[in-house]
């Protein structure tokens, strides 16, 4: 295995390695400094201590799982420059996360654009706004960025580094470095932050916004990306307008915005099918109250967006930004959380949690009412904005057969609660497509919207 060194500052050279395997490993250095070249050594890898899976994976085809085996039930948030901000706001940042649901947060290496608050560090040796040395990056802000992903991946949060973003819009100049700049840099980031187990790549965000840079060029920078990192890390990109081709073999994961699968949760079933691959919808528009449009959910809206998400087999991701005369916002510099939907976001991940090891699969995804799991043993259901008062017992015919039993709870997503239907279920071949309670019964339903089914199997 191959693993690239890096420089730390003060004269300080330093490699890191991940092993995936314990027992004895051997290395041998290799440098055009005479002094760091041909260095020997070896030393034990244990085995990882409780709470430690490893890395994140794609598991089957359209999920996600440590390398140990243990499902991996993304749900995200974003807050793009919280690593940009004073001391005090970062530990408030870690602090909302460690009480919060989210076990992934996407975050940007450079800085926006911001005239009011200068970052603290910059990743360049020079001056601000653009006198910028970029032969010289700057040791002290990328072993910050080191600090705060470790801090992430002890409270068992991954990091999804995006790398490039067009936020900037020249104020700094990062969105406008030289193709060869822009190399240089990925090698130094994954040389640095490839070894820390719960980094996600994310090329950028919002690619087409940064017009300089055509397909190719962002062709060459997940190929670097790529041969760079060891461990081979999730890879994505993130769109604005225009989609990449998810299908070129260095992506590992569909990154998309869309605010669509609110209305149309089809959509998110074609994405998967097209490019079988996991599919996470990070940005689906935030809750909040500003003006632009991406900006006013209510926590109801946010939650429906998540809960679609998984019938539709796919993931969502969240975030918040509410007028501040301070110009502070979750989505920007992170802090505290102010809306609704994370709580009800926690109650979400439990159900998933308790739901199916391999991940949820659409059954019977073109007709009725959109249910997940799989047939003939489990069932997660989800009404979204209607308010029905019962709910025929109907099963999509895949995988049943006459007499099996099921047992039913009704799920209400917004007030969190759970609720076991009397009695056991029977079905019976109803037509060539269904099956349905041999009483021809119903579930009662409180008349609200936002309820879900769970139908599980009786063995």
């Amino acid at each position: 295995m191959e693993v690239e060194g890096f420089y730390d500052g003060e004269g300080q050279y330093k490699l890191r390695f991940m092993p995936d395997t314990t027992g004895e490993w051997e290395y041998e250095t290799h440098s055009n400094r005479a002094a760091l070249d041909g260095r020997r050594g070896k030393f034990m890898a244990v085995a990882a201590k409780p709470g430690n899976h490893g890395p994140v994976r794609v598991k089957g085809v359209h999920h996600f799982g440590y390398a140990d085996g243990t499902p991996f039930w993304q749900v995200g948030t974003t807050s793009y420059g919280w690593t940009h901000q004073p001391e005090a706001i970062e530990r408030q940042t870690l602090a909302t996360l460690a009480a919060g649901p989210f076990n992934k947060i996407r975050m940007l290496v450079f800085p926006n654009q911001d005239v009011k608050h200068q970052p603290p560090r910059f990743p360049f040796e020079g001056s601000p706004p653009k006198g910028w040395d970029f032969t010289r990056f700057n040791p002290e802000f990328f072993r910050h960025l080191e600090q705060r992903v470790g801090d992430l991946r002890a409270l068992g949060i991954e990091a999804d580094i995006i790398l490039f973003h067009p936020y900037d819009k020249g104020f700094w100049g990062f969105d406008q470095m030289p193709a060869e700049v822009n190399e240089r840099y990925l090698r130094y980031v994954v040389a640095r932050l490839a070894s820390y187990r719960n980094v996600w790549w994310s090329i950028a965000n919002e690619f087409d916004y940064l017009a300089r840079k055509q397909m190719p060029e962002w062709d060459r920078y997940f190929d670097i990306v790529q041969a760079r990192d060891p461990y081979q890390h999730l890879r994505s990109i993130h769109n604005a307008m225009v989609l990449y081709n998810h299908t070129k073999p260095w992506v590992t994961h569909v990154s998309v915005q869309s605010g669509a699968i609110a209305e149309d949760f089809e959509r998110a079933v074609l994405l998967r099918d097209v490019y079988s691959k996991p599919v996470v919808y990070d940005e689906v528009k935030y809750e909040g109250n500003i003006e632009r449009r991406w900006g006013q959910l209510s926590g109801q809206e946010m939650v429906l967006r998540f809960w679609m998400g998984a019938i539709a087999g796919t993931y969502v991701g969240h975030s918040e930004i509410f007028k501040d005369p301070g110009d502070m916002s979750w989505l920007g510099t992170g802090g505290k959380l102010r809306g609704d939907s994370p709580a009800r976001l926690a109650f979400f991940r439990k159900i998933l949690s308790e739901s199916l090891a391999e991940g949820l699969e659409p059954i019977d995804k073109w007709q009725g009412n959109p249910f997940a799991g799989k047939p003939g043993q489990y069932y997660l259901g989800y009404f979204g904005r209607q308010a029905p008062a019962a709910w025929t017992f109907v099963l999509a015919r895949p995988g049943l057969a006459d007499g099996m039993k099921f047992r039913a709870e009704v799920i209400d997503t917004w007030n969190m609660t759970v609720t076991p239907v009397a009695g056991v279920f029977e079905i019976r071949k109803r037509d060539n497509y269904s099956f349905a309670d041999k009483d021809g019964r119903s579930i009662a339903l409180p008349g609200n919207p936002f309820m879900a089914l769970r139908i599980t199997r009786v063995q």
